[in-house]
């Protein structure tokens, strides 16, 4: 459904994407990382047919952006990380003047606009749009975004200035959407929602795709890279003897020594919990802690 082949901008000599080359399945929730500066905006924007790529390709369902890019604007959907609307005009009102490129006529429009108020929350909502909260406004770009019913769907930031409940409602809307075949290309910083949402990954540095993977496969790979480096946590009943073993890098108790955290170079689960059975200390829980998306992408960078 999308597609890269060698997508290059350079801007002033400098390379903002470099040879960039990604396939991304239909109905696939993809999260585009990297810090300010790698490319992923640049990236979306020739996605969208609003920048021309200095070299390469890139296609949307089989078409080629750059080449047709008022046929690819038909079935996509985008919203950007700074949203903006006309300040003097209402959210319905905003919205049909956008619908309008799309050559709906008024009933489908004002069907589509209700419905799609409804779905972001901002239905009977009487104020003009100057008097939105950020939050209010990435809603309704949101909203914008899908007026069309895109096939491929573009979120650049999409959950930067929402408040926590705005938030589930955008989780479950996307899930929705990619069950029902949507493609969603996400951008964003915040790596905890990335990987709550996001099906697939792939990490940008300086232009160029550095990891592409699902977060299982990503963690495999940071566990290969980090692979003495294995924090155990385990909380007891009675106090705990001192933990003592040559993998062991350092072991930080709580102030009731019914809990601790164990960092080792390798697994050792079975010699904790045969040192504690040993003592007579009863476990109430042990589990090795998982690395996050965090640790993941540290760990990508700091390769």
């Amino acid at each position: 459904m999308i597609k890269t082949e060698s997508l290059t901008k350079a801007y002033n000599g400098k390379k903002a994407v470099n040879r960039l080359d990604l396939e991304i399945a239909e109905g696939d929730i993809f999260g585009f990382l990297g810090p300010n500066g790698a490319g992923k905006s640049t990236t979306i924007l020739m996605l969208v047919g609003m920048v021309e790529p200095t070299e390469g390709k890139c296609f949307i369902n089989d078409i080629e952006v750059a080449r047709n890019p008022l046929k690819v604007k038909e079935i996509i959907g985008y919203l950007p990380e700074d949203v903006g609307f006309y300040g003097n005009m209402s959210a319905e009102q905003n919205l049909d003047y956008f619908a309008r490129f799309y050559n709906m006529d008024a009933h489908d429009r004002n069907a589509r606009i209700e419905e799609l108020l409804g779905l972001v929350q901002l239905d009977g909502v009487s104020q003009k749009v100057g008097g939105y909260s950020r939050g209010m406004m990435q809603r309704l770009g949101l909203a914008q975004a899908l007026l069309n019913d895109p096939k491929v769907l573009f979120l650049d930031e999409p959950t930067a200035n929402l408040d926590p409940e705005s938030v589930f409602q955008y989780r479950k809307l996307i899930t929705q959407l990619s069950e029902a075949g949507t493609t969603i290309f996400v951008s964003s910083h915040i790596l905890s929602e990335v990987s709550k949402v996001c099906k697939t990954l792939g990490i940008i540095s300086q232009g160029k795709l550095i990891a592409r993977g699902t977060l299982e496969e990503l963690k495999n790979d940071f566990g290969r890279v980090k692979a003495e480096n294995r924090r155990i946590i385990v909380e007891t009943i009675e106090q705990l003897p001192e933990i003592r073993h040559e993998a062991i890098i350092n072991v930080e108790y709580d102030k009731t020594k019914r809990r601790a955290i164990i960092e080792a170079k390798s697994d050792i689960r079975d010699y904790v919990s045969t040192l504690l059975f040993e003592k007579g200390v009863r476990i109430r829980e042990m589990r090795m802690e998982e690395p996050t998306l965090e640790d993941v992408f540290l760990s990508v960078y700091q390769r």
